[in-house]
């Protein structure tokens, strides 16, 4: 099968479930975000600047927990913000599990290697050695790592910790090969050290997906070699969809960084051009998300938005119309799905109900609508069924070809921020007081150049 069949059938069972009870909006998946905090600043990421003021504030953990037990969605993407941040991110793994939810965990990966850590030292016994020398082997932990593993005190072997399980997904946010991807999360290293948590992932039986999202200048040919890169991971399935011209990303991108917009985000029939492909992906390679969605990609075919179906809870209550969109918070899901005018939203016959949606093809309004048959044309759900039990394909065949084509950044001395330092390294630095600032040519180039912050975790933050 293409996917899990416990994780296919739950999904298939709530659908069925509601539609034999003629529900007419119900939840999918719940976007569950505990914190905004981020130790990135992702180009084009909306969150950190929309909620710019409440970076500190996090939902309490009961109350997680009780909006996931609210909107009775089957899966649960813990997201935010850097969900790995927030201090109680164990506990609301175990808690959403016990509540039989599918999890997947969007990550950026910074600090997987050390909850994967914690997990070996609260699992150790001497029959973890070979897993420990592997990793050791392929330099995915060091031995003073291993060390602290094997001499865990009694406090860490109490830990409440994520642990490996067919219900819970890494869910790795990777935007392309080494050199795009660092650039957009506008930090060199991020790409090494996702593949070597994605790595350590697939030695310790953790299930592992990737999420990426597509803009302007995304080269086709990249995208495929990052889908055949990430397989040869034996990574477990992707997530992909068109980038979003978010407001609050707008906004910074253009007083932050001097950037036109215009030039980062797609256009609807951008998106037509850039997933012309998309089916043949999906075959090749496991792609998350309907055959009917990808068909909409492709532009061979109209869905209407249903991100009701996908709804997005945060530190401020339920978030509508969408998760991209802001026009109010609610304390309820029932209360949101009354109130919010949802026929005000989405494109319809080509036509976009509110100006916002005109450009937006993006997973979370339109893969539902897939699964829902919204948009029901003569064979959807047979193309639906095949896709799901169909075989899952092989993972790509690695090779030193294809590893040197997905390191094509600061691994080789070429990353985004290669001409500022050679700049500083300069003779004629000192001399001139200032560095050149010119951006490096690059044919995958997608955003800015800029420094680097932080990576060491925060101390926790207060409720909210």
């Amino acid at each position: 099968m293409r996917f899990p069949f416990a994780l296919t059938k739950k999904i298939a069972s709530h659908i069925i479930k509601h539609k034999l009870k003629r529900t007419p909006k119900f939840a999918m998946v719940l976007q569950l975000e505990p914190l905004h905090t981020c130790n990135l600043t992702c180009t084009g990421c909306g969150r950190i600047r929309e909620y710019s003021t409440n970076l500190k504030d996090m939902v309490p953990l009961e109350k997680c927990l009780a909006v996931a037990a609210e909107c009775d969605a089957p899966m649960v993407s813990i997201c935010g913000g850097e969900p790995l941040i927030y201090p109680k991110i164990e506990e609301l793994v175990a808690g959403l599990l016990e509540q039989k939810r599918v999890l997947y965990i969007c990550t950026n990966g910074v600090f997987m290697r050390k909850k994967m850590r914690d997990y070996l030292a609260v699992i150790y016994t001497p029959a973890t050695e070979p897993t420990l020398k592997k990793l050791l082997a392929e330099k995915l932990i060091t031995d003073k790592e291993a060390d602290a593993i094997r001499n865990a005190d009694g406090a860490a072997k109490k830990k409440v910790v994520i642990r490996p399980t067919q219900w819970m997904y890494w869910n790795v946010h990777v935007d392309g090969l080494e050199f795009t991807h660092d650039l957009i999360v506008e930090r060199e290293g991020v790409f090494k050290e996702c593949v070597e948590a994605i790595k350590m992932a697939k030695i310790l039986g953790y299930q592992v997906a990737t999420n990426t999202t597509v803009y302007r200048e995304t080269q086709v040919a990249e995208i495929e070699d990052m889908f055949k890169f990430l397989s040869s991971l034996e990574v477990d399935g992707h997530t992909i969809s068109p980038g979003y011209d978010y407001d609050a990303a707008k906004k910074d991108m253009a007083q932050r960084l001097g950037k036109d917009p215009q030039e980062f985000f797609l256009t609807r029939d951008m998106t037509r051009a850039k997933f012309a492909k998309i089916e043949e992906w999906g075959k090749a390679f496991t792609v998350f998300g309907t055959p009917v969605y990808q068909e909409f990609l492709a532009g061979k075919r109209e869905l209407t938005c249903t991100a009701w179906a996908i709804p997005t809870y945060n530190i401020k209550g339920w978030k509508a119309p969408c998760y991209l969109m802001t026009d109010g918070h609610y304390d309820g899901y029932q209360e949101m799905l009354t109130k919010v005018n949802w026929e005000k939203y989405g494109v319809v016959n080509g036509v976009a109900r509110d100006p916002r949606c005109e450009h937006c093809m993006v997973h979370c309004g339109y893969d539902p609508s897939g699964a829902l048959g919204t948009n029901y044309q003569s064979g959807d759900n047979w193309k639906n069924f095949k896709y799901n039990f169909g075989t899952k394909p092989p993972p790509f065949p690695a090779s030193p070809e294809l590893a040197k084509r997905a390191f094509n950044g600061v691994t080789i001395g070429q990353g985004h921020l290669a001409e500022a330092k050679a700049a500083i390294k300069s003779p004629a630095a000192d001399a001139r007081g200032a560095f050149s600032t010119k951006e490096p040519q690059h044919e995958a180039h997608v955003g800015s150049h800029c420094g680097t912050s932080e990576t060491a975790e925060p101390d926790a933050k207060k409720s909210a």
